[in-house]
């Protein structure tokens, strides 16, 4: 094994976790976080993808009219790359991605009225994907405000359009989601005041939280000096 291998395989050996997914709304900065994280510690990256999708850009000039398709390219986007990923699950390195599976759901019931969620909800169905199981969740939380400053801040002209309502209801999912979420360990991440994407020492304190966190659920406060695992509780 040669030496690069072998700092990779250190890396891997200090986040307990085969597959981390980090989640959030938009302009949360989840997928940077993903992206980091990957780097870091030599993971594969497992993005959604979501500048491949042709309907996003009219479902954020329209929501009613562009909700529909861009939903469906997601859904049938996702369930291949997950499909694609469970078949390699013998074989897999470790992994970060920034997106569940059950989002696709989450943004459904949110964008679409009842006759269309009703549509979805059985292409779904039939689909029956059997995506892979994080063995960590990381959600990022920030309020509206914040959400809105940093979508204007990085710039893709689409999303500039975006309804503070629409992402108010997001949020809302989002939230009543994750308090019903048990299904891997979690750890909620009140990611207002912070940037672990650009920012070294915050990218620093989460990691060792990530790191320690491997049952049940948990929340971290980020505090701006002394232990970050101080400001870590079970939940």
């Amino acid at each position: 094994m040669n030496t690069e291998a072998n700092a990779t395989a250190g890396l891997h050996a200090s986040l307990p976790h085969r597959f981390i997914v980090v989640e959030g709304a938009i302009g949360v900065g989840k997928t940077s976080l993903a992206r980091r994280l990957a780097v870091t510690t030599g993971a594969e990256l497992v993005l959604e993808q979501a500048d491949e999708n042709p309907f996003l850009e009219r479902f954020y000039r329209d929501p009613r009219a562009g909700a529909l398709p861009a939903q469906l390219y997601f859904l049938f986007q996702r369930a291949r790359q997950l499909q694609a990923l469970r078949q390699q699950d013998l074989f897999a390195p470790h992994r970060v991605g920034d997106y569940l599976l059950a989002k696709d759901r989450l943004f459904a019931r949110v964008t679409l009225d009842d006759e269309e969620f009703a549509l979805y909800e059985q292409i779904y169905a039939k689909m029956a994907v059997e995506a892979p199981q994080p063995d960590l969740v990381v959600y990022l939380q920030a309020p509206v405000e914040v959400l809105l400053e940093r979508i204007v801040r990085r710039g893709i002209g689409y999303e500039q359009s975006i309804d503070r309502d629409y992402l108010t209801r997001l949020l809302e999912a989002y939230t009543g989601y994750f308090h019903r979420y048990d299904a891997s360990p979690l750890l909620i991440v009140n990611a207002a005041e912070i940037d672990p994407a650009e920012n070294d020492a915050d990218f620093s304190d989460l990691l060792e939280v990530i790191r320690r966190t491997v049952r049940g659920r948990h929340y971290y406060h980020p505090l701006r000096s002394g232990d970050p695992l101080k400001a870590l509780r079970g939940g």
